[in-house]
């Protein structure tokens, strides 16, 4: 049976491919996708990692990042790293110079070595890259493991394949007892929970900023139609508050531009100063639109306030303990679904309806300042690692 499945799931991964080629390589040209589509579906400039080493899969900047606390507890001649995003290749280069883009399945065939271990954050399922490095040797780890609420139904409703997906996954390291008990369900075997990874060791500031004069709201790893949502409560507490500044930090980089043009035009309509921080490292206008990447715990480490970003739309949140560890006031949306864990170990985050925003800001003297509870311990992981040393 496992057997037919493999062959059935090979095949239909290779006929997916080839009908999608055409679409892929006029997408390559786009500048969002023109490092990671050939790269990832043409191997270009995409050498197969060096083998024998510990692989770390990440997708997102987020998840690359929080890998560290157990990158650097290992030998870095041993470290492989792979990321499916632009930004998340961007960091782990930061670990070692073999990183690389992962490639679509069909491509992984030829390309994958064999490695000591295989470690794959979160929720990057891909059955050939577990079947695969399992085959080649690897021990296989799923690490800061989550199902959520929300997800969770989507995930039964194929059952049959995440059971395939599971039988090879060596150790599973779940963040909560309730994603143990889906993840199981699900076919998952040799579940530990060990908190989020996230929390285990916090970014740290990387540059030390002078504060301006004035009440500082922290506008974070905004997407959509946020940034306006923001800028409507920002503009109503000035009016209160002439001395109060509004950094925004949108999530996504290909949306810099963006939300440049809309800051521009708000700033005109309403007599506000403004700059990008890559033009002007400055922070004393009214308005600063940070449009570098690694910025945003620099920023948070000078913020009176955080107003969160993707919880005001059905995105799942980011991650809390980053400013609250800085003991900033902390505002949300309701939609942070994939963050239940970490925002379950911090104490004082307001969440509130998009509608209400700009009444909470106005009475920000009512918030609290956000107090991390708990750190997540990794050792189990590390020491699953050092076994295959």
């Amino acid at each position: 049976m496992e057997k037919t499945f493999f062959f059935l799931y090979s095949l239909v991964a290779f006929l997916l491919y080839i009908l999608a080629l055409p679409f892929l390589f006029l997408f390559s040209f786009k500048s969002k996708y023109k490092d990671s589509l050939p790269a990832r579906f043409f191997l270009w400039k995409n050498p197969p990692l060096k083998p024998d080493g510990i692989w770390f899969h990440s997708c997102s900047f987020g998840e690359a990042k929080a890998i560290k606390p157990l990158v650097d507890k290992l030998p870095s001649e041993l470290l492989r790293m792979s990321s499916t995003t632009h930004t998340g290749y961007d960091a782990i280069l930061d670990y070692t110079q073999e990183s690389r883009y992962l490639p679509f399945e069909s491509l992984l065939f030829f390309w994958l070595k064999p490695q000591k271990a295989l470690v794959v954050m979160e929720a990057e399922f891909w059955y050939l890259l577990f079947v695969l490095a399992q085959k080649r040797g690897a021990k296989t780890l799923l690490i800061n493991a989550r199902m959520s609420e929300r997800s969770y139904p989507k995930y039964l409703r194929m059952g049959w394949l995440y059971r395939h997906i599971f039988k090879h996954i060596d150790e599973v390291y779940a963040q909560t007892a309730l994603d143990k008990e889906r993840l199981e369900s699900l076919g998952a075997k040799n579940v530990v929970v060990t908190g989020n990874i996230k929390l285990s060791s916090l970014p740290k500031v990387t540059q030390t900023l002078v504060k301006p004069s004035g009440l500082i709201i922290c506008a974070a790893s905004t997407h959509g139609t946020e940034e306006a949502l923001i800028l409507d409560a920002f503009y109503r507490l000035k009016q209160e508050q002439s001395e109060a500044r509004l950094i925004i930090v949108p999530r996504h980089p290909e949306r810099f531009d963006k939300v440049a043009g809309m800051i521009e035009a708000f700033g005109k309509a309403n007599n506000l100063l403004w700059h990008r921080y890559s033009e002007d490292k400055s922070l004393e206008d009214d308005i600063v639109l940070i449009d570098t990447l690694g910025e945003l715990v620099n920023i948070y480490s000078i913020s009176d306030i955080v107003i969160l970003g993707g919880a005001f739309e059905p995105i799942g949140g980011h991650n809390a303990a980053e400013a609250a560890q800085f003991g900033c006031k902390i505002l949300s949306g309701k939609h942070y679904f994939n963050q239940v864990d970490i925002f379950g170990a911090i104490e004082g985050i307001a969440i509130v309806e998009a509608s209400n925003l700009s009444r909470r800001l106005l009475q920000h003297g009512l918030l609290k300042p956000t107090r991390l509870k708990y750190h997540t311990d990794i050792s189990p992981i590390v020491k699953s690692l050092e076994d295959v040393l």
